[in-house]
């Protein structure tokens, strides 16, 4: 295994049962089951269009399901939006790093990364401070704090995003596709930091198209196709080893050099 975690026994964090999904008359997620224990890194991966952001989105109620069950850190959520103390509770205690950056213009890296807890955890803004330049220098760009996001990169701003999601101090990381907006260029720096979070036993939902990076750091692999879990296991057995023929379709088309 890549690195090792005492996680067996542990109760889940995460737990999907029979969720389903629908956009309309588009089924988009069937019957998922799935359960994310603390200090695990799952990876998603699968074809555009398969259902992968859709499912991470659901985890912290970005997206409604409409049957089934999602339980979050002891936190049911209901079908169609119901239980929003839950959800408030669950918005908290999750981190979420998405394609594009979503920082404030107007305000410094800094005080990005410090707006939230402030105005969310009620943290004063010289302990505010301190931990977002502790963050800051951990995702590896604390010189850039009084810069403002036009001034970074695709890459220091996407790390700013992931700053401001630890800043938070969520027990889950949610990744949707964090580098697929990036120049080529800038995609390592960014994995880079998600790589030391992994190793710092931080439990994460990654949706990545980085097959590198997904055998690398992951505890467990899970291929969607068509809305499902086709089939699920330690990142050797799905790379090396697929069983089911639309794994080893879709892997023989993103494998190829």
């Amino acid at each position: 295994m890549n690195h090792e975690k005492s996680t067996s026994g542990a109760e889940p964090i995460v737990r999907l049962n029979k969720l389903n999904k629908h956009f309309g008359s588009l089924h988009v997620l069937q019957d998922i089951d799935l359960a994310v224990t603390p200090g695990e890194v799952v990876v998603i991966i699968g074809a555009s269009g398969s259902g992968k952001s859709t499912l991470i989105r659901c985890v912290n109620g970005l997206e409604e399901f409409q049957q089934g069950e999602l339980d979050v850190d002891g936190n049911p959520l209901l079908p169609d939006g119901k239980a929003t103390q839950a959800l408030q509770k669950i918005r908290t205690e999750v981190g979420m790093v998405f394609q594009q950056f979503n920082l404030f213009p107007h305000l410094s890296v800094l005080d990005n990364v410090i707006l939230a807890p402030m105005k969310v955890r009620g943290l004063d803004r010289s302990t505010a401070v301190e931990t977002g330049e502790r963050l800051l220098a951990r995702v590896g760009i604390s010189d850039q704090a009084n810069k403002y996001p036009t001034q970074l990169s695709g890459g220091q701003q996407q790390r700013v995003a992931l700053a401001r999601a630890l800043a938070m101090e969520p027990r889950l990381m949610l990744f949707d596709e964090p580098t697929s907006a990036l120049d080529p260029e800038m995609i390592g720096e960014v994995l880079d930091a998600m790589r030391e979070l992994a190793n710092d036993g931080m439990t994460m939902m990654i949706v990545t198209h980085e097959m590198g990076f997904a055998r690398e750091v992951a505890d467990r692999v899970i291929f969607i196709d068509k809305g499902r879990i086709v089939e699920e296991g330690p990142p050797e057995t799905i790379f090396d080893t697929p069983t089911e023929a639309p794994t080893q379709s879709f892997l023989s088309r993103v494998l190829k050099h």
